[in-house]
């Protein structure tokens, strides 16, 4: 299986983890809030908002291409933060969080 292919994967792994938790059904963001230059648009839409319609989307339609993956991922820690905040089952947080460690993972070692 090719990285990319291992990458499809991940990702689809974590959308299952984040509609397991209830955090798949967020309001599509305007297209205004994609324009944002905070990190993880922290300005313009929330972080399931993020993980879904800015996250999943670009890494997938790099899989998709089988383009270049960027020099580093570090998402993990910051859904971490915002899982424990928002009272999310902790059995849950733990498989979307694992979930993106393992594309974080995939991505900065290749």
């Amino acid at each position: 299986m090719t990285v990319h292919q291992q990458l499809s994967q991940a990702l689809g792994d974590l959308e299952e983890a984040l509609r397991a938790s209830q955090l798949w059904q967020v309001t599509t963001p305007d297209p205004a809030a994609m324009l944002s230059q905070q990190p993880f648009c922290v300005d313009t839409m929330s972080l399931p908002q993020w993980l879904r319609f800015v996250f999943i989307q670009r890494l997938q339609a790099l899989a998709d291409a089988g383009g270049d993956m960027p020099a580093k991922c570090e998402v993990a820690p910051a859904v971490a933060v915002y899982l424990q905040q928002e009272n999310i089952d902790p059995h849950e947080q733990q498989r979307v969080i694992k979930a993106v460690e393992r594309v974080d993972d995939l991505v900065t070692r290749n």
